[in-house]
């Protein structure tokens, strides 16, 4: 499956809360993530812009690859998410490791996401507040190759609908990493 996505700086909160509810989203909650990402050992991912990471949320995590970014008028790539057994996080990154990867650096969120179905579609928005960074909103959905177009075509017109614009188009990684660099 494709991940399409977009990615905006959220100056109002209560604005964008109000056209949540407008819609008829509904709340799925929050939750406290952490994200650990790891760079392969013979190929840059800031290169190849692709990631490897192991999400943690309370006692679960999940491996997830995303592949390089396809193009278009939103984020779009190949999004793998495995499961992992409860108690293995560790010993999934030490095996990481030992392979020659190496942890590049984790970013912590707060998480609140929203679903919404908007003629057919199924949408995550989420409200983050990121470690370091500040506060987000994300609006995305799920297609394959054949519905690529219609499906990013979708988030762009939903993100307007929300009053989101100029969209961020870096990662959280690669927004941390900038503030890592800037701050030495």
């Amino acid at each position: 499956m494709l991940e399409i996505e977009l990615k905006f700086p959220l100056a109002d909160e209560a604005a964008f809360r109000a056209r949540l509810a407008e819609l008829g989203a509904e709340s799925e909650g929050v939750s406290e993530q952490s994200d650990a990402y790891f760079n392969h050992p013979s190929r840059d991912f800031a290169q190849t812009d692709e990631a490897l990471r192991i999400r943690t949320v309370g006692e679960a995590s999940r491996l997830t690859y995303k592949g390089a970014k396809l193009g278009g008028a939103a984020k779009t790539r190949f999004e793998q998410e495995l499961p992992l057994a409860e108690g293995t996080t560790e010993g999934w990154r030490e095996v990481l490791l030992r392979l020659g990867f190496r942890e590049v650096t984790a970013v912590r969120k707060r998480r609140e996401a929203f679903s919404l179905t908007l003629d057919g579609r199924a949408f995550e928005l989420t409200i983050d507040r990121v470690e370091g960074l500040g506060l987000y909103a994300e609006v995305e959905t799920l297609a394959d190759e054949t519905s690529q177009d219609d499906a990013e075509q979708a988030v762009v017109n939903l993100a307007g609908r929300l009053g989101l614009s100029q969209p961020e188009g870096r990662s959280y990684l690669e927004m941390l990493l900038g503030e890592m660099m800037r701050r030495r």
